[in-house]
């Protein structure tokens, strides 16, 4: 059993969704840029509508890459199902990734915080987005992304009876899965999604 598992069976809470759900691990993307379009999808839309835009994406590209999306016309990305919002954002995310590298390696002396901070210089990347790229693109262990909806609810129905918890008691509960919050954070997901 990995460290991050030891710890967090340390509440039982999680030790429970441990033996349900079985010792998960984060899946850190290959290519972080491919990472950011896909949170970009899942911007404020049900997990159903965000696998069936990012399905047809996918498909019109053979690799998602920022010279791929700014070559492309923004109708043809537009229609793959992105919209014009989402186009854009995606473009601008392109764009941030040609002039600078945003990659684990340009990246890795920098703090989460400052990671977002980076992100969110561009247009249409805020701070769920960072989030989920630290996580997911990045491989960092130990965020916590309380802007996202079924977290928070996962949490309160977790240990909330489900009842309304606020961020502060959300946080409060988390610190005792530290330095493995994302760990947790994907039980929780786990748990919501089931």
């Amino acid at each position: 059993m990995s460290d991050a598992h030891e710890t967090l069976r340390e509440d039982p809470v999680l030790r429970a969704l441990i033996e349900e759900f079985g010792e998960i691990e984060i899946d850190t993307a290959e290519e972080p840029f491919e990472r950011l379009v896909v949170s970009i999808v899942n911007q404020s839309i049900s997990t159903a509508s965000a696998n069936a835009v990012r399905e047809r994406v996918f498909e019109r590209f053979d690799e998602v890459t920022p010279a791929t999306v700014l070559a492309a016309d923004a109708d043809e990305l537009s229609d793959a199902g992105l919209g014009e919002t989402k186009t854009e954002y995606v473009r601008n995310a392109a764009r941030a990734f040609r002039e600078r590298d945003l990659g684990r390696e340009g990246l890795a002396d920098a703090s989460d915080e400052e990671v977002i901070d980076e992100l969110g210089e561009i247009r249409g990347i805020g701070e769920w987005t960072a989030r989920m790229y630290l996580i997911f693109a990045l491989g960092r262990e130990d965020v916590l992304p309380l802007g996202d909806l079924a977290v928070r609810r996962g949490i309160e129905s977790l240990y909330g009876d489900g009842g309304d918890l606020t961020r502060g008691e959300m946080r409060e509960i988390a610190e005792r899965w530290r330095p493995y919050r994302s760990l947790a954070t994907l039980y929780i997901w786990h748990h919501y999604e089931s």
